[in-house]
Formats: C-alpha cells, sequence, structure tokens
C-alpha cells in the first residue's frame, strides 16, 4: 500500500473531523446537497482584541477571518450562509468582520435568528441577502466603550467618527439612509436606561436593514439562487479545477 492511500481518510475519520469543526468554531459544510455551501455561526458575543471571561459564549474573529478566507478560495464552495444570534462585541473586530463578508465574491447570505445586535447589524446586512425570522430582534443603539475614558472634546470626535463608520457601512450595504439609521440609534423614548431603538424581524425589513422575512429554507434557496444566476467568481482564471476534476 502506498504512503498516498494509507493518508486517504476512513468515513469514519472524516466524520470526526467534522464534528471537531463544528464544535471548535461553530462551522461546517454541506457534504450531500445540490449545492456545496459552507455554514458559517456568529453567536454570542463578538470577541475583539481583549480575551472574554470563560463564561461567555463568544465567536473569535481570529477564528472568522481565516474562514472567509478559505472560503473566498475553495473552488468546491459554492455558497456562505451565515446563521446570527449575537448581542454584538467588538466594535472594530464585528466591523472588520462585516467588511471581509461584503467585499468577497462567492455567494453569501445571511439569516438573524434570536438576535442580532449592535455590531450585529453590520454583520446581518454584510451578506448580498439578508433574512430575519419574525421573532428575531436586532437592537440599534450608539457606540459604547469600557474601561478608562478621558472626559475630553477628542473623545466624543473619536466616538462620533466611530459611529458614522458604522452607519456609513449600514447604509451602503442595506436599504436604510444614514439619516434614519442615526434617527434610530439617537432614539431616547423606548429604552428605559439606554438610547437606541429594538426592531422585531417585520420592524427590520420595513426599515429597510433587512431584505426579507423568512427562515433557513428562505435562506437557503436565496442562496442557491445566487449560485445559480450569479457570475463566475474567477471568469478569467482557466487553472484549478472543473466538473470536480483538475483540468
Amino acid at each position: 500500500m502506498s504512503d498516498k492511500e494509507e493518508n486517504i481518510p476512513t468515513p469514519e475519520e472524516e466524520q470526526l473531523d467534522r464534528t471537531e469543526l463544528i464544535e471548535k468554531t461553530g462551522e461546517v459544510i454541506s457534504q450531500n446537497s445540490k449545492h456545496l455551501i459552507h455554514c458559517l455561526t456568529i453567536i454570542g458575543q463578538v470577541e475583539g482584541h481583549y480575551i472574554l471571561p470563560p463564561q461567555n459564549k463568544t465567536t473569535k474573529y481570529e477564528h472568522i477571518m481565516p474562514a472567509l478566507v478559505a472560503v473566498e478560495q475553495d473552488r468546491s464552495v459554492e455558497g456562505l450562509v451565515i446563521i446570527l444570534n449575537t448581542v454584538g462585541g467588538d466594535v472594530e473586530a464585528g466591523l472588520a468582520i462585516a467588511e471581509l463578508i461584503a467585499s468577497m465574491k462567492t455567494p453569501t447570505v445571511s439569516l438573524v435568528v434570536g438576535g442580532g445586535h449592535s455590531i450585529g447589524v453590520p454583520l446581518a446586512v454584510s451578506a448580498k441577502r439578508s433574512f430575519i425570522v419574525p421573532s428575531a430582534t436586532m437592537t440599534v443603539h450608539p457606540v459604547r466603550m469600557s474601561g478608562t475614558v478621558l472626559g475630553v472634546p477628542q473623545t466624543l470626535s473619536y466616538f462620533d467618527k466611530m459611529q458614522e463608520r458604522i452607519s456609513r457601512f449600514v447604509s451602503s450595504n442595506s436599504n436604510i439612509s444614514p439619516e434614519r439609521f442615526k434617527k434610530l440609534m439617537m432614539n431616547t423614548g423606548e429604552l428605559t436606561m439606554d438610547m437606541g431603538t429594538v426592531l422585531d424581524g417585520e420592524a427590520a425589513v420595513k426599515e429597510g436593514l433587512i431584505d426579507s422575512l423568512g427562515g433557513l429554507s428562505d435562506a437557503v434557496s436565496a442562496l442557491y439562487e445566487l449560485i445559480e444566476n450569479g457570475e463566475p467568481r474567477y471568469p478569467d482564471d482557466d487553472s484549478g479545477t472543473k466538473d470536480g476534476e483538475n483540468v
């Protein structure tokens, strides 16, 4: 038996690898489907430059970014579905992930279940098509910062510029205007001890943040449609694979 044959994983080993992938990163690649799609979950709190306490359920941006690069390069993966149930988290880490998703040529669809709060809003709108279940909610609020904050005008200017970055990204990747998004963000008449607005699924669609109400089957169907009707990801590159084989 050659070394190459010895390195071929058994079905049991492949299943074990997939199980470990789900446990470690929350990712899974469908194997027996109409189109090969990658499922990426963003749950709990988006962890950025600082490690959160062990009791927090987190999504680590150092795991998500390489996964997105791998999906974009892998010719066998035809689409990406992103499942969101997040309370928000690190602003720069979340916005960095959202920018990567928005810049992908791979067909992408997002689905908000449970909640897509705070920095989860840019993450939800970053996909080419976005869905939300009726029972889910999205909270739009101003940027917050923990730790030592200097009480100087420059701090307020920094906050304002960061909120402008978020507003610009959200309005560029959805059907809501920057003015309306800022109005929702600065609303003082809804939350008891905070500023902002909580939108349920129907309201998020009505405001133009999310494209459609729908569940998992709707998101997958939309992703299949993007795959089948979209332009080739790398039309000028003849190298690589074709119909699953080397050319």
